[in-house]
């Protein structure tokens, strides 16, 4: 295979959205002869794509917003547009669309959903594309956060990041000002004290792993290679005030699948070593520890402690199958739950622990804190996903699985949990300080903010907790015109 792209690398269900076009009258090779008749949960309930974009204003609100609430919640997730044939679907591959609350004064100005206008999803909406096509087009679905007066949608391993305004219309492909040579990542750290933005960067035909650092002009002023096997799939990092933190897993790039068109073309990988990477975040040489099989998801943040560094993180048992099971997502043999993982630069090893482990995803910080020393961290249960990762044949377990928010003192060992209906699925939260601008306000001065699905309306609601607070009623419940999918990560992009 040859200068692979995303639309050549990931086929499949990558056609469908890289392509602009269904996959035709057969299925993927690879599916072609499928067993016995199944589900597709992530086609279905709580991750059920949406079909229009909608726009209100004046939202009703129970409760009270918060009036120095000032801003917009944004979050992303993948939606995917013009599906006629389940099995060319993966649901991290669908097109990424856009909710957002408009927050002023205590008002709950207007919500907005939109699709990102990739040259693709602007085909299927038959809608003109203004420009060249960039090279790996696509609508970026997993994360969106603000930059410099920007909005940027963001996917990892080859597109470039896509600018929203402040409607959520989309602007067009962001490279930093042309200094963003390849690609960026969908999960980025920004160090609020350097002032400067993280990102480590993989591609599937690299030997290499790239940390990039953006500047506060808001270009790429720093790219370091980091030699790496097998093309490893890198989906988060850490960030701490002096190093950077490389989760080396045994999830890699599977030419072959490739070849056959397999949806998602990455593989657990028995023969790729589990491995921490410690890199100087003014360069230098990487050093490698190695641990035993997991797959990360996310990490909450990381800090330095002496000559220990602490990394806090939800991770899955190995094996984690990326394409899954044909159930259109993930399949694990277990749920996510969260570890800490201290990296012992004098004695040369990583120490592991389990700090709870009950299903949990998404786990948040407050973003001031990112690389410095945290207490407190945001999680989201939500038992819709936890049965969706185990499906099996399309036979879920049967085990219970609630849904809840989660707020961890990392400090005490102990939690809050923020209990939900039985059909109230909740997708992440994001903290909020009450005012970003005070020094000396406790970590948790502010509120947790997610949107939660509502089974009496059938629709979302964005709800606003008191970190202080969290078992406690919510301070709002904001009730949006439809329904929240379940997706990925979001960003409050307060106003300037």
């Amino acid at each position: 295979m040859t200068d692979p792209t995303r639309r050549s690398v990931l086929r499949g269900a990558a056609a469908v959205t890289a392509a602009g076009a269904l996959v035709g009258a057969g299925a993927p090779p690879a599916l072609a002869a499928p067993t016995a008749p199944r589900r597709f949960p992530f086609l279905e309930g709580a991750f059920a794509p949406v079909t229009e974009e909608l726009t209100a204003f004046d939202l009703p609100v129970t409760g009270r917003v918060p009036r120095e609430l000032n801003g917009r919640y944004l979050r992303n997730g993948p939606n995917v547009l013009g599906l006629e044939d389940p099995r060319a679907h993966h649901w991290m591959l669908g097109d990424g669309m856009v909710h957002g609350v408009r927050l002023r004064e205590g008002r709950a100005e207007w919500y907005r959903n939109r699709w990102v206008r990739s040259s693709q999803v602007a085909k299927k909406l038959g809608e003109p594309y203004p420009g060249p096509v960039p090279p790996d087009d696509f609508p970026c679905n997993t994360h969106v956060i603000p930059h410099r007066g920007r909005i940027l949608a963001l996917q990892e391993s080859g597109p470039l990041p896509y600018e929203l305004d402040d409607e959520l219309n989309t602007v067009g492909t962001y490279d930093f000002r042309g200094t963003l040579q390849g690609p960026l990542t969908a999960h980025t750290k920004f160090d609020v004290r350097a002032d400067e933005l993280h990102a480590i960067a993989y591609y599937p035909t690299w030997d290499h792993v790239r940390h990039l650092v953006v500047g506060p002009a808001g270009e790429v002023v720093r790219t370091t290679r980091i030699p790496v096997a097998d093309a490893p799939m890198i989906h988060d990092f850490a960030l701490t005030e002096n190093h950077v933190v490389i989760l080396d897993m045994p999830v890699t790039f599977d030419p072959a699948g490739a070849e056959r068109g397999d949806l998602v073309p990455y593989v657990w990988n028995d023969r790729h070593p589990a491995r921490v990477g410690v890199l100087p975040r003014e360069g230098g040489p990487v050093r490698w520890f190695e641990v035993d099989p997991v797959y990360y998801s996310h990490t909450l943040n990381a800090y330095e402690e002496g000559p220990h560094i602490v990394v806090d993180m939800t991770n899955f048992d190995a094996p984690f199958l990326v394409a899954g099971n044909g159930s259109g997502g993930p399949h694990t043999a277990g749920t996510p739950r969260l570890d800490r993982w201290t990296v012992d630069l004098r004695h040369g090893r990583v120490r592991t622990r389990t700090l709870d482990d009950r299903p949990q995803e998404f786990p948040r910080v407050n973003e001031a804190l990112v690389s410095r020393r945290h207490r407190y961290g945001y999680s989201a249960a939500a038992a819709e996903m936890s049965r969706a990762y185990q499906a099996v044949d399309g036979s879920p377990p049967d085990g219970a699985f609630a849904n809840a928010l989660i707020k961890h003192d990392l400090l005490r060992g102990t939690s809050e949990v923020h209990r939900l209906a039985a059909d109230a699925t909740a997708s992440e939260a994001v903290f909020v300080p009450s005012d970003p601008c005070d020094e000396r306000a406790a970590e948790d001065d502010g509120y947790a903010i997610a949107y939660v699905h509502n089974p009496d309306r059938g629709a979302s609601d964005l709800v606003i907790l008191a970190a202080q607070d969290f078992n406690g009623e919510p301070v709002a419940r904001i009730h949006l015109p439809g329904r929240v999918p379940l997706g990925f990560h979001g960003s409050w992009v307060p106003d300037a």
